[in-house]
């Protein structure tokens, strides 16, 4: 008698932060359960659109419904266009003939953990932010099963509602360099340099401030640009339409000639590669010695199962909820936090060269990030949810 196959329905969206750990999760899925179907359930607008088809996963799709957080026209309409989203996913799930969901957080995920707790589904909740959305929040009193990237999320979970850190699903190009750097970082960082560009036998620094930059670290590094070259390479991710000024900057600081671009037929020309955006940006993580950048939650996660010692300068805005997202990281010795006005080009000189060219201690954070880093928390998703399964 066959084995009934196994029915995984994955929801989340909006941003890759959502959509890479939920697409990690599917893969690591199919590799435990490879007869086991695997569908997503996105919006209509995300990034979702175009990441979960090209990964070669079906995708149905409902209206996100934000929360309202104040009184007006759109939170008079929110009771109908919930009971109308958490009715078409109840059709849905019923047509993909679900033995289990998993949401991954955002607007999407919400009528999803509804509509399973309704039918009796049970629920998974993948929660990767130190603090908690409003979504997962939610979902959490109904959740059997609630993996989180940090301790002390905020989530209040139902009575037997399972809490366990399993860290945050990597993209695979991330895992894949973990394990290589694990087995010879010294090889993975050649191997890397060769591609870049860039000297594999001195020290590299890493700036990025994700895809549409951070003013505050491009000024920061770029100003301080000849004072860094003196002790090291640097790769700066300046984020889109932001070059030309940063190109300014470091001409102004250390001049003209020290700029190059990135790849194998730069290499002497200059040490400072400055470019807007990196698509193989594990190249450039194979090759860094010190890391500078945000502290969103998902740059965090793979900096520290990474094991790369960092400067973390969390965004200004909000709660300042990076914050808390650097925090367990710095705590345990993996990294520094400095506050977004105070990382100027005169805390980079003065503090950046000293921690270069302090090795002992630039070791121990690399050791202190990788022990805190989780490199596997992909394949454990994968087996407490296809767990759950009655």
């Amino acid at each position: 008698m066959s084995e009934k196959k196994v029915h995984v329905v994955l929801a989340g969206g909006g941003t890759a932060g959502h959509v890479n750990p939920l697409l990690s999760v599917a893969n690591a899925i199919k590799a435990v359960r490879p007869d086991a179907v695997v569908t997503v359930l996105g919006g209509t607008t995300g990034l979702e659109n175009q990441l979960v088809p090209a990964a070669g996963y079906e995708m149905d799709t409902i209206d996100k419904v934000p929360f309202p957080r104040s009184i007006n026209a759109a939170a008079f309409k929110f009771p109908f266009r919930w009971t109308r989203e958490v009715r078409r996913v109840k059709a849905i799930l019923r047509a993909r003939e679900a033995d289990v969901v998993c949401g991954f957080g955002g607007y999407i995920s919400a009528p999803v953990y509804r509509a399973a707790k309704k039918m009796g589904l049970p629920v998974a909740i993948h929660e990767q932010n130190a603090r908690a959305g409003m979504a997962n929040k939610l979902g959490a009193r109904w959740a059997d099963f609630i993996g989180t990237a940090y301790e002390n999320t905020g989530l209040k979970p139902g009575k037997g509602t399972v809490v366990e850190r399993v860290g945050l699903p990597l993209r695979p190009a991330i895992a894949s360099l973990a394990a290589r750097l694990d087995k010879d970082p010294q090889l993975a960082r050649v191997e890397a340099a060769s591609k870049l560009g860039v000297d594999p036998t001195r020290p590299l620094v890493l700036v990025t401030g994700g895809s549409l930059g951070a003013q505050s670290l491009n000024e920061a590094v770029a100003g301080s640009a000849r004072e860094l070259l003196a002790h090291a390479q640097v790769v700066h991710l300046t984020g889109r339409g932001k070059l030309d000024e940063v190109k300014r900057l470091v001409t102004r600081s250390a001049g003209a000639d020290v700029l190059n671009g990135l790849g194998i037929d730069t290499v002497g020309q200059g040490d400072y590669h400055a470019v807007e955006y990196l698509e193989r940006i594990d190249l450039a993580f194979a090759c860094a010695d010190l890391v500078i950048c945000r502290s969103g939650a998902g740059s965090v996660s793979e900096i520290a199962a990474l094991g790369l010692p960092a400067v973390y300068v969390p965004l200004p805005i909000g709660n300042g909820e990076q914050r808390f997202n650097a925090q367990p990281v710095v705590e345990a010795g993996g990294g520094l936090m400095v506050a977004d006005d105070e990382f100027t080009a005169q805390w980079v000189t003065g503090h950046v060269p000293a921690l270069l060219a302090d090795h002992e201690r630039l070791a121990a954070m690399g050791k202190a990030a990788w022990g805190y880093g989780i490199r596997d928390a992909a394949a454990v998703m994968a087996e407490r949810v296809l767990g759950l399964i009655r």
